[in-house]
């Protein structure tokens, strides 16, 4: 029986009743806008008839953008194929986009005409771009950084494609519970996402497991094993005011229906029957599933393969399709073709994978397959932390990859015997450089060594980050290929991370510099610095920051149910849950800060600056340290939060879920920013540059991108703390030999935790990883101990400045003015310039 709803038709759909429904992709009045949308909420249908509530009106208006984004789409790869560019294939295992409608909508300079037409339609543009799910292909940094660089990609005019996976769960959606961080599957994909185009033509074999044929004329051919076939959905993404839209190629993996056994399926054997789509569905199941099993490692090795596999086969196909009636060709034209990009070890099996399809299925012989591969690849390394270098045990992969294997061991021999023959010096060093460790305890296949060997370039994301590459991790490839190794300092697209999520500041920026070219390109902010002391701009700039501030309040109330106060100093660290980033380091300081407000009289915390101390990211799920952070920063929120001598002076609050959306609420609110690692351990850091950009003043260490924002905005616009990197090494060898003496502040924050202020949960293994001098999981191996002392002295700085209003505001516009630099624009032009060897291809 049909609900009375359906029956009666919702008021928003009597309205759009009203409104012809015509198609109109390439409208641009709003009359015709509505008439789009309207079409596609009736011969588009996902839902029932006579509905067009919120959630409808967004698919209807995902649809009518997207009409427009494929003519665009269109019309850039007709003009790509007819001028024939080298072009970059971009391969991620992770991309974190946000959402499609704000920025599509931004990129093609049409918000204000789907504002009016929604309004036509009895609804309002923010109330249904709130309809949408983040995308679940991404959780941290690395996925983010991906996203800006196809924005600016797009932006640039730039021939390039991103690669990466259809992962139909994500990581995980997080929910904070009184037991801490719980997990379940996010539900991006319950419905369906309106912005994917499935090509059902575009679909490539990839193969697991097997053995090896050797025929009589040498040549070899991978057999047997299990075959499924990856399928690709293709994303637009747009540039900023440009008739350019590129493509994000994400891989589904599927079984053919004659890999299903109805023969065992009518015998009642229901799961034989279909193992192969049981496996096949797997693979794009979740982002990182945990590989703590045999069974975990080979599956994230299966998802590896399969996204550089099946990218390399299309790569290779649109190469050939290009070639096809231009005459005769060679392979050795491929890499003044084609430039492939490692983002991280990740996709480091594209290497061997480009080997085998050359050699195997086109017939090239090593030396020519080795040429082409090696001009072809570079490599992004993320990280100098040994845990996220990936190492693979040889078993697994020969078990799984077998021909791989065999082409890594030859890139290995080779390797090694032209060290032996030119560098007789590195002989000693081998062990350290070789691609497979042979060591019988636990043997490894280095994937950031074959990306070294192999890779024409290699760059790191920071200056601090490439100078450490260089002077320690790959110290002697340095010595051997002295002009491999560069530097690219990330950026971050200047569309979504202020243009769009902060209008009111876009505005007030655009009003001052008498122009909006600002936001593509970001170097004209150098322009605000004249104005840091105009008292009327800093009366705006305050406003604006205010407005931003009570959006934030709002959200916070909404979803964590606490109610915090706008006039209070906004601090806010919201990243991955790890050690290294020193979440820990941010709540002993709070704990600390409550304690001293405890002992005060009424008159005396008067004196205070009141803070609002915000919390988010995803601790991995089985990072058991990382959860009991998660779990403290909640259990001190609830004490804090509920005592009514402190709580007009201090909250702690922890945001749930963080993602992308959640980002474009809170970076444009905060004030204060934490970036706290410790020196040497964060490659770069990319959210620094986005607070940065929205006049938030950073707190931090010298460590990775905050070194050169501190030169940008100015040091006295940075309040730095904190061990510096080349001190690291010998403070953990004081540690070891018993030299350290922690600051009484630092026990008596751990003292106040272990007396059950915050309740009876057992504490003592997280705060046990601060304490002893040595032994796996002691010692304070990220240096909080040692760096606390100066992290409260640079605190109480944060607080004086906060009260002289005048002087924190023009701090927080000459941040802005310093951010240029940091606009993934500038990043991108460096890596086509430099590494890609690739030109704009605007669209006439």
């Amino acid at each position: 029986m049909a609900s009375t709803a359906e029956a009666n038709g919702s008021p928003a759909y009597d309205v759009s009743a009203k409104i012809p429904a015509v198609a109109q992709p390439l409208a641009e009045e709003p009359a015709e806008i509505a008439s789009n949308i309207s079409y596609h909420a009736q011969f588009s249908p996902h839902f029932s008839p006579f509905k067009f509530e919120p959630e409808q009106a967004y698919y209807a208006t995902a649809e009518s953008v997207r009409d427009r984004l494929v003519q665009q789409w269109n019309e850039t790869y007709r003009h790509f194929h007819k001028v024939d560019p080298k072009q970059t294939y971009y391969l991620s295992m992770e991309y974190l986009q946000g959402r499609a409608l704000t920025n599509a909508i931004g990129n093609l300079n049409i918000q204000d005409a789907y504002g009016d037409a929604l309004k036509k339609l009895g609804h309002e543009l923010e109330e249904i771009a709130e309809q949408e799910k983040d995308a679940a292909l991404g959780n941290g940094g690395l996925g983010r950084l991906a996203s800006c660089f196809l924005d600016s990609m797009a932006t640039l005019n730039l021939p390039a494609w991103g690669y990466g996976l259809r992962y139909k769960y994500g990581l995980f959606k997080q929910r904070i519970t009184k037991e801490g961080q719980v997990e379940s599957a996010e539900d991006w994909l319950e419905k369906f996402s309106p912005w994917e185009v499935v090509r059902h033509d575009i679909v490539y074999p990839v193969r697991f497991f097997g053995h090896v044929d050797v025929n009589p004329d040498g040549s070899r051919k991978w057999v047997g094993g299990e075959v499924v076939q990856a399928l690709a959905y293709d994303v637009p993404i747009p540039g900023y005011k440009t008739k350019n839209t590129i493509s994000l190629r994400l891989w589904e993996a599927k079984a053919c229906a004659e890999d299903f056994n109805l023969f065992q399926f009518n015998d009642g054997q229901y799961e034989a029957a279909a193992q192969l789509h049981s496996q096949a569905q797997q693979i794009c199941a979740v982002l990182y599933p945990g590989d703590a099993t045999e069974n975990g490692k080979l599956l994230r090795l299966k998802q590896q393969f399969f996204l550089c596999s099946a990218s390399l086969q299309d790569i290779i196909f649109r190469f050939k399709e290009r070639k096809l009636g231009k005459g005769s060709w060679q392979w050795s034209e491929f890499p003044s073709k084609v430039a492939v990009q490692l983002n991280d070890t990740h996709p480091t099996l594209s290497i061997p994978e480009l080997m085998r399809l050359l050699m195997d299925h086109e017939g090239l012989g090593w030396d020519e397959a080795w040429d082409v591969t090696t001009r072809t690849i570079a490599y992004t390394n993320h990280t100098v932390l040994p845990e996220a270098l990936e190492k693979w045990s040889p078993a697994v992969m020969w078990k799984l990859l077998p021909r791989h294997m065999e082409i890594i061991e030859e890139i290995d021999k080779r390797f090694i015997a032209m060290i032996r023959k030119t560098r007789t010096d590195l002989e000693s060093k081998l062990s350290g450089i070789c691609i497979v460790d042979d060591n019988p305890q636990k043997p490894v296949v280095r994937m950031a060594n074959l990306c070294v060997v192999s890779a024409h370039t290699v760059n790191g994301v920071a200056q601090l980050h490439s100078d450490i590459l260089k002077s320690e991790l790959f110290a002697d490839y340095v010595s051997i290929w002295p002009k491999k190794f560069q530097n690219k300092t990330n950026g971050i697209t200047p569309r979504r991370w202020l243009r769009f999520c902060s209008p009111e500041l876009s505005s007030i920026i655009t009003k001052r510099l008498r122009s909006e070219q600002w936001v593509t390109n970001l170097d004209l902010l150098a322009g605000l610095q004249q104005f840091a002391d105009d008292t009327d701009f800093q009366d705006e700039w305050f406003a604006a920051k205010m407005a931003n501030k009570q959006r934030l309040a709002q959200y916070i109330e909404r979803v964590t149910g606490e109610s915090i106060d706008p006039h209070s100093l906004f601090d806010i660290q919201v990243k991955r849950i790890h050690e290294y980033k020193r979440q820990l380091l941010n709540i002993l300081g709070a704990i600390y800060r409550y304690k001293k407000l405890k002992e005060m009289s009424s008159e005396e915390r008067k004196n205070t600056t009141p803070r609002t101390i915000m919390f988010g990211g995803k601790a991995f799920a089985t990072y058991t340290n990382a959860k009991r952070i998660v779990k403290l920063v909640n259990d001190v929120g609830a004490v804090v939060n509920n005592d009514p001598d402190i709580n007009r002076y201090l909250k702690v609050v922890f945001v749930p879920n963080y993602n992308v959306s959640v980002a474009e609420i809170l970076i444009p609110g905060s004030e204060l920013s934490q970036h706290i690692s410790t020196a040497g351990m964060e490659a770069s850091g990319t959210s620094n540059m986005k607070f940065a950009l929205n006049g938030c003043l950073i707190i931090g260490t010298l460590d990775g991108a905050n070194v050169e924002i501190r030169e940008e905005i100015g040091e006295e616009n940075f309040f730095l703390f904190g061990a510096t990197a080349d001190e690291v090494p010998r403070l953990r060898k004081e540690r070891e030999n018993g030299q350290f003496k922690p600051d009484p502040r630092f026990e008596e924050a751990k003292h106040f935790i272990r007396s059950g202020a915050f309740g009876c949960y057992d504490y003592n293994p997280l705060l046990e990883s601060l304490e002893g001098n040595t032994g796996y999981g002691r010692g304070d191996y990220f240096l909080v101990g040692h760096d606390f002392p100066s992290y409260m002295d640079a605190q109480a700085k944060v607080d004086e400045a906060y009260k002289d209003r005048k002087r924190w505001l023009k701090m927080s516009i000459l941040s802005t003015a310093g951010s240029g630099k940091f606009s993934s624009d500038r990043t991108i032009a460096q890596y086509a310039k430099e590494i890609w060897n690739i030109t704009g291809c605007p669209v006439p």
